[in-house]
């Protein structure tokens, strides 16, 4: 028989099967026959030809010398199938996982611009996955449900667990971005002695300077605006043994719940497991390891001896604070924030002490 020269070139995904089964018809061989001429077994040509079996490299060059079809269009065959094959079933996957990605604030991210603006079908659950770093749904739920074990003494109760993954995720690219060097336990103690100075200077770049003071100790900083539905002022966690985390929110918009998440999270990192996730609220919590990241960060802003010599005082006006944070180095409202959470100051009291915060653009 002359060898064909004719090269098929499908514009769809055809199976070899369907491929076999008109060359077999065009030259009037039957299974059976065909089978003989390769050496092969009928039950072999009745699943290739049903789709049951690949075409192999063997078997491509067996029907290449009887058919006159290349081995290579055979295979090549095969392989557009099995992909076709592939991504029909994966498109399958991501439409029946549509549920999934309804709770997620798709058109939260859709305007920071992390995401895609999805359409129709199963678009959201993949642009979702891709914005996670996950082949799919499953492979989500892996992740972030091992993630959940790891929570400690969480508000997470408090927030919905989508927007919350999502939020961390945020954080985690954020981190991922930074020039962090190897991290130091005592570098990143004295990184926190200079950020508190930092507290008091009313600059727009200070944020800057304290993420590149805990860089250079090896600790990545994420500032990260709220999505809907997450309620918490930051977070601690070890993305690896060497690497760790942390995020604020600066939910409450005024400088001294932020630097006092700052310095919670920090206690965190300095004194805590590198196996847990610590998310945290307005004030982290009153017990267990939480009482203690707030104890050590109210301690490293303020000596415990120092903030006892001025509460004895009695003396909280707008000055006596001004005069307490300078002597301390820190912002006054910091003092003020701190006050009102111990209930010696009403909670609408001397609040123009504190910095109001904005984000840009918003």
């Amino acid at each position: 028989m002359a060898k064909e020269t004719n090269r098929y070139t499908p514009d769809y995904a055809v199976s070899p099967g369907a491929v076999l089964e008109e060359r077999l018809a065009a030259h009037d061989i039957s299974h059976a026959e065909f089978a003989r001429r390769c050496g092969r077994s009928p039950k072999l040509i009745s699943e290739i030809v049903a789709g049951k079996a690949p075409v192999e490299p063997t078997t491509a060059l067996q029907f290449e010398k009887v058919l006159g079809v290349d081995a290579d269009i055979w295979l090549g065959i095969e392989k557009d199938y099995q992909l076709h094959r592939t991504r029909s079933v994966e498109a399958g996957k991501a439409a029946t996982a549509e549920a999934w990605a309804e709770p997620f604030p798709v058109k939260e991210l859709v305007k920071r611009g992390v995401i895609e603006k999805s359409g129709k079908g199963g678009e959201a659950v993949a642009h979702l996955l891709s914005f996670f770093g996950v082949a799919s749904v499953d492979a989500w739920h892996t992740k972030y449900d091992a993630m959940s074990v790891a929570y400690r003494h969480s508000p997470s109760f408090e927030s919905n667990q989508f927007a919350l993954a999502a939020w961390l995720r945020l954080a985690e690219l954020e981190a991922a971005a930074q020039p962090c060097k190897e991290y130091r336990k005592t570098g990143f103690k004295e990184a926190l002695r200079q950020v508190r100075r930092l507290t008091r200077v009313p600059e727009e770049n200070t944020l800057e300077e304290t993420r590149t003071l805990c860089n250079d100790a090896g600790v990545a900083l994420a500032l990260v605006r709220p999505l809907p539905k997450t309620r918490l002022s930051g977070a601690a966690w070890w993305c690896s043994p060497r690497r760790p985390i942390i995020a604020l929110s600066a939910r409450h918009k005024t400088d001294d719940h932020l630097w006092f998440s700052l310095f919670h999270e920090a206690a965190h990192i300095l004194l805590h497991s590198k196996k847990s996730v610590f998310l945290d609220g307005t004030d982290g919590g009153d017990e267990g390891i939480e009482a203690e990241a707030n104890q050590w960060a109210a301690n490293f802003l303020v000596p415990r001896a120092d903030w006892q010599r001025f509460i004895d005082t009695g003396a909280f006006r707008s000055a006596d604070i001004r005069q307490f944070a300078e002597e301390q180095g820190i912002a006054p409202g910091i003092v003020v924030g701190s006050l009102q959470h111990r209930e010696l100051l009403p909670w609408d009291r001397l609040n123009t002490l504190k910095v109001r915060l904005e984000w840009k653009n918003e």
